[in-house]
């Protein structure tokens, strides 16, 4: 059987290694062992926090929604609440940026949360 040879693929490999490896410090940016490990951990914590950042996210949208809620007199889930029963179905990201940017079409919005609210 011939010999294979594995010149060209493990090349191409760890160069791609390397080169994600890019701007680490010292063995872990020049030796594939140590670039390899890095590379992996970079790249799981990346993935780990792809999803982290979509839960952050909402939390502080959802923060800025209670705090201007209660500007308006309402607590958070009374003012989802009566999101609802009015048939208002902004999402949560745009809520918060009407609330820091334009109060006053808030507190049209939170003001018809309220009335749907009393009506139910």
């Amino acid at each position: 059987m011939p010999r294979v040879k594995r010149g060209n693929k493990r090349v191409q490999r760890r160069k791609k290694i390397l080169g994600m490896a890019k701007g680490y410090r010292l063995t872990k940016s020049k030796l594939h062992r140590s670039a390899k490990e890095s590379v992996d951990r970079a790249l799981r914590f990346a993935y780990r926090d792809r999803r982290a950042k979509k839960r952050d996210f909402r939390t502080l949208f959802i923060i800025r929604l209670g705090a201007a809620a209660r500007e308006n007199n309402l607590s958070y889930s009374r003012f989802i609440s009566g999101l609802r029963k009015a048939g208002i179905t902004l999402d949560r990201k745009v809520l918060a940026e009407i609330a820091i940017k334009d109060p006053e079409t808030f507190a049209k919005i939170a003001e018809s949360a309220r009335a749907a609210l009393a009506a139910a």
